[in-house]
């Protein structure tokens, strides 16, 4: 959710309506500074709507909750009594999370933890998790246990010393404990005797070490970074004009596959995921998982077992470390606004961020600096003409704002504050939910005794509070005041130079033969240098992440003197030219004229997408065509029209039996899940086109769900039908090809197919080579899929 809760915008929206017309005048014209004082003092005196903000976050628990550790206690143990081990694992983070410091329970939770990763084979996981219980004061009379699971642990990492000096803990400890007599303690004599003997067993006899396939490990890739732009590529340089802004060009010819950018987000935000909603007095919690629940909310790596803050329910990481250095940089000042900054949406939480990790100096230098121009920063052009008097521009910048002393433009606040606001684009609408969201905030960093910490960076502890001018117990103080300046900024930036980052998520358990993905959005991020790429349709490169960080390659040639695009969204495979117009026209503020949309607009043919995803006549099959809500068939001897509202339904309608069908298959009931898509298919064959999207994902569920089977024929059937669909739609070198052809690659070779997954894998090597790298993990996967092929008697490989 990148803007407010809907109440909230519905709140504002009521309040600029009822203000004098003068005043929404002002407002509307109001430069970024005289907005946020008027924002100030209109929620100084509009109490009920900070009443109404503070009962929405009551909405949004991200405080300890011990009732809540107790519910997903007993959740986590009923899963593990059921042998469903990773949803044990998970429950039991969520009960850590709620869990609040020094209580004697959180020892047992990781513990608890402890076991359900052993019975997953995570050892070295298992094993933090140990050492995380004894840290925090697991029980004395419980621990012989827990160390020999450890030494257990050891033990399968082939760690015999440590194993050996884990087991010599334990017979002290239960030798110290005196005799133990009940049946619990006999068992655990009787592991701890099979575990001395397996111990001296792999002593006799230790497991050769494997050696590593050389011929597995990808390809290095060259790179040499440019001098001017970090994290650039040498093969680009930085240009700019007035019509273009700033961009990146070719200098020399590039290659498709090759890198042009490496860039670690100046600041990301975890976007939180859906969660249902939950009543006032109601005491049940919320099981599902979210992106809080999977991902660290500093690194973005993914979660199995997440270390939570200390101070709220929200944050989670994938280690101390982590956990540490965000507290550090800002969330010892975010952590008692969680549920604030929810409320508020991502966009407010990466404006806070964004001047929580630039430091107030930093953004007071650059805000104080904004105030000499500010209605020209609101101008591509104006960049240059105030570039003389801005922080660190020099000469050397060639003219081009954003630029250090040096001419060099960097991933830093500097870059990242000319990233243009357009203010004057924005709605006053938008711009008013904006400043009151930004003023809010800061009220409540004052309100919490935060202020300290914001100016200084320095924890509340650490640091006297800030002499400020006088000031009434409601009023902002005159930093907090350009702080909320800075956010509105940067709040207001997002909506043109937001980036999206990006995962592909495993449906399912991801524990099958086949692995089904789909992309989801995992955070939002401001990459300063990223921002420089201008959009097209039809862009020449591919945008990939890791974690934080970016790549950007080149997705086909780029002779040199070249512009570099990067596509924002509006596609020209997914959308036709005058949606894709409409929605860069109001998210981004410009019309585009990239080379697909002039092609579609100068020859007035009909854009390939509306063909392939159109209705079909349900009398002849021919496509149904027209723009009024009677659609007619383009077969002239045929006649027949039909409603486009009525069309419209029947697809409705077969999209809500399709998720059924998955339903029946996440249920384990495959066979009445193939019966329900093969009528999906028979419907949808009688008024969509065969190139429809829609006919290519019904071909990949059959796909999915015939693996799930082990019919691996049936399954690479269906699958390659999907293929050729998404190839019409999307390109032979698309990414989405890509990622098809990696499933078939894995269905044949669970197939035992071996001549033809091999033709497969290296297909699929070429296009995810170019999109994600030589060391991608998909790439890894497909390379020790051929290496085991390639090892196959001859026989075999001559036969299949």
């Amino acid at each position: 959710m990148a803007l407010p809760v809907e109440e909230w915008q519905g709140r504002t929206a009521r309040l600029w309506a009822a203000l004098d017309p003068a005043l929404r005048e002002r407002l509307a014209a109001a430069s970024l500074h005289d907005a946020v004082r008027l924002g100030c003092d209109l929620l100084r005196t509009e109490e009920e709507e900070e009443a109404a903000l503070v009962r929405l976050c009551h909405r949004a628990r991200t405080d300890k909750e011990p009732a809540a550790a107790s519910w997903y206690r007993e959740q986590g143990n009923r899963e593990f009594g059921r042998c469903q081990y990773r949803e044990a694992v998970r429950l039991y983070s969520k009960v850590a999370s709620h869990e609040p410091p020094g209580s004697s329970e959180v020892s047992v939770c990781f513990a608890n933890r402890s076991a359900a990763l052993f019975h997953l084979g995570h050892f070295e996981v298992c094993l933090e998790d140990i050492g995380r219980a004894e840290r925090h004061g697991y029980p004395d009379r419980l621990l012989p246990k827990v160390l020999v699971r450890k030494a257990e642990c050891l033990l399968c990492l082939g760690r015999l010393q440590d194993a050996e000096d884990a087991l010599r803990v334990v017979d002290s400890k239960i030798a110290t404990d005196g005799l133990m007599t009940s049946p619990t303690h006999q068992t655990l004599l009787k592991k701890l005797s099979q575990l001395k003997v397996k111990l001296r067993e792999k002593e006799k006899c230790p497991e050769p070490a494997q050696e590593a396939r050389s011929d597995v490990q990808g390809k290095s890739e060259i790179w040499e970074e440019n001098v001017s732009i970090s994290g650039a590529s040498s093969s680009l340089s930085l240009n700019f004009d007035t019509e273009r802004g700033r961009h990146l060009v070719a200098s020399q010819d590039i290659v498709p596959g090759q890198s042009l950018l490496k860039e670690e987000a100046f600041v990301s935000v975890l976007c939180p995921g859906e969660s249902l909603p939950l009543q006032d007095g109601e005491t049940a919690w919320d099981t599902r998982a979210t992106n809080a629940d999977l991902y660290c909310h500093r690194c973005l790596r993914q979660l199995l077992a997440s270390v939570p803050c200390q101070g709220c329910s929200y944050a989670k990481y994938c280690s101390q470390d982590c956990a540490d250095v965000a507290w550090e940089q800002y969330h010892r000042t975010e952590c008692s606004l969680g549920a604030l900054l929810l409320t508020l949406g991502v966009f407010c939480h990466v404006a806070l961020r964004t001047v929580l990790l630039a430091g107030f100096a930093e953004v007071s230098r650059l805000v104080g600096w904004s105030h000499s121009g500010e209605n020209d920063l609101q101008h591509p052009e104006a960049g240059c003409k105030h570039l003389s008097e801005a922080p660190d521009a020099g000469a050397g910048a060639r003219g081009i704002p954003g630029c250090d002393s040096s001419g060099q433009y960097q991933s830093s606040y500097q870059a990242l504050f000319h990233l243009l606001p357009h203010t004057e684009q924005h709605s006053p609408e938008h711009k008013f939910l904006c400043t009151l969201s930004v003023v809010a905030i800061c009220k409540q960093l004052q309100a919490a005794g935060l202020e300290a910490a914001v100016l200084s960076q320095e924890s509340p502890e650490q640091c006297s509070k800030p002499k400020t001018s006088e000031k009434t117990s409601d009023e902002l103080c005159p930093e907090l005041r350009t702080v909320a300046e800075a956010m509105l900024r940067h709040m207001l930036q997002l909506q043109c130079n937001a980036q999206a980052i990006t995962v592909m998520q495993e449906l399912g358990p991801g524990d099958g033969a086949v692995v089904n993905k789909k992309p989801v959005r995992l955070a939002t991020a401001f990459f300063p240098v990223l921002s420089l790429l201008n959009h097209s349709c039809c862009p020449n490169t591919s945008v990939s992440f890791s974690g934080t960080a970016v790549t950007v390659r080149a997705s086909q040639p780029i002779p040199s003197g070249q512009e570099v695009y990067h596509c924002y969204g509006p596609h020209r495979c997914r959308m036709r030219v005058a949606e894709r117009q409409q929605q860069l026209l109001r998210q981004y503020f410009f019309e585009c004229h990239c080379r697909a949309c002039l092609e579609e607009l100068e020859s007035g043919v009909k854009s390939v997408v509306s063909i392939r995803n159109s209705f079909c006549c349900p009398k002849c099959r021919a496509q149904m065509q027209g723009e009024e809500d009677t659609l007619c068939c383009s077969n002239e001897a045929c006649a027949a029209s039909a409603s486009r509202e009525n069309l419209s339904c029947r697809l409705w309608d077969l999209q809500q039996q399709i998720k059924k069908a998955l339903e029946l298959l996440r249920v384990g009931k495959a066979d009445q899940a193939i019966k329900m898509l093969m009528k999906c298919q028979m419907d949808a064959g009688n008024f969509l086109s065969p190139e429809h999207l829609l006919m290519g994902e019904m071909e990949d569920h059959l796909a999915q769900i015939y693996a799930t089977l082990g019919k691996w024929q049936e399954a690479a059937r269906h699958l390659k039908k999907s293929i050729e669909i998404v190839e019409m739609h999307h390109g032979p070198a698309s990414v989405e090809t890509g990622h098809e052809l990696f499933k078939l690659a894995q269905i044949l070779f669970n197939g035992f197919a071996v001549s033809e997954a091999l033709s497969t894998i290296q297909r699929a090597e070429g296009i995810l080579s170019v999109h994600f790298g030589p060391q991608s993990p998909q790439i890894q996967e497909l390379q020790e899929m051929k290496a085991c092929l390639s090892e196959l008697p001859r026989n075999i490989l001559h036969r299949t």
